[in-house]
């Protein structure tokens, strides 16, 4: 079986066809271990960034998961489907395709923080069921909307019938009903024609490694490629602890100031303060854990211990 040592994140390039979780299925085969999760879905027809937590790392899947995405998206104009990509049942044909200046003006409108409803067919669970087992059943499904937020939108080409959108959005965001709401404020309809996950947090595709290259290494090999725990959450901010200060961590204790050496050390974050979190460090530079501030100027309590 792995080794107990072995932690880390595993940026896997996923292509087009596997599931998130035919991914991991991978990774616990090359690695030899049950203890591997991923830190937020691609569908089968989406490629691109996909992170694995293995070992202890998978105990941080929680904050790695509501990192920023970025994706290249594929729209098709003048179609719709019934899951809002091309994989679904066509419901409508218009034929029509927005002009440049349309669809710029149009794109507008998705930036920055607003409600979206999720496609029928996802992951979303609706009264204990997921929403696609519904929506196979031809049941009405209606999920709720949800607060998202896109930092940026721009048009990278626009072809006869499709245009390639780089986006950067929040976790939780559905490329999907982007493409479907997109197209029925322009009037043409539209659907997701292919997706490109380029970025997820601060790890990018240039990291990833391919899923026939984990697939076809030896263990030793894939374990190289893991980044090691000490790489994660780095926009957090760091916090030193003194060796007495680590071991009371470990047991779950809250820390008090003469139990923290460097309390800035590291950096700071915006991500990190603005959901109260540090990451907390042995003097050695290893990763202890995660720790929730009290307040301002309070204790931190350990919520997550790693090492």
């Amino acid at each position: 079986m792995l080794s107990t040592d072995t932690n880390g994140l595993l940026i896997v390039n996923k292509p087009v066809g596997p599931t998130s979780h035919d991914v991991v299925a991978c990774a616990r085969r090359a690695l030899d271990t049950r203890k591997i999760g991923h830190t937020g879905t691609l569908d089968p027809a989406a490629s691109g960034v996909l992170g694995l937590v293995v070992g202890r790392a998978t105990r941080l899947a929680q904050f790695l998961s509501g990192s920023e995405k970025e994706y290249i998206a594929t729209i098709r104009f003048g179609r719709t489907t019934d899951t809002y990509d091309s994989a679904g049942e066509v419901t409508s044909e218009t034929g029509a395709v927005p002009d440049r200046e349309s669809l710029e003006r149009a794109l507008t409108q998705f930036v920055g923080a607003f409600e979206q409803t999720p496609p029928g067919y996802s992951a979303k669970k609706l009264d204990g069921v997921r929403a696609y087992a519904l929506a196979r059943r031809k049941v009405a499904v209606v999920p709720r909307p949800v607060t998202v937020i896109v930092h940026r939108i721009e048009i990278v080409r626009q072809g006869e019938a499709t245009a390639d959108i780089c986006l950067t959005c929040s976790a939780g965001f559905y490329v999907r009903s982007l493409a479907h709401d997109l197209g029925r404020q322009l009037g043409t309809g539209a659907m997701l024609d292919g997706l490109v996950r380029v970025r997820v947090g601060r790890f990018s595709l240039a990291e990833s490694v391919g899923l026939d290259v984990v697939m076809g290494e030896s263990r030793a090999q894939v374990e190289q490629r893991l980044l090691p725990l000490e790489a994660l959450l780095t926009d957090f901010r760091a916090v030193v602890l003194t060796e007495d200060g680590v071991r009371r961590a470990r047991q779950g204790q809250n820390l008090a100031p003469h139990d923290i050496a460097a309390p800035d050390a590291g950096g700071t974050s915006s991500d990190g303060d603005a959901r109260g979190l540090a990451r907390l460090m042995s003097h050695d530079g290893r990763l202890v854990g995660v720790a929730e501030w009290s307040g301002p100027g309070g204790s931190l309590h350990p919520t997550v211990i790693v090492g």
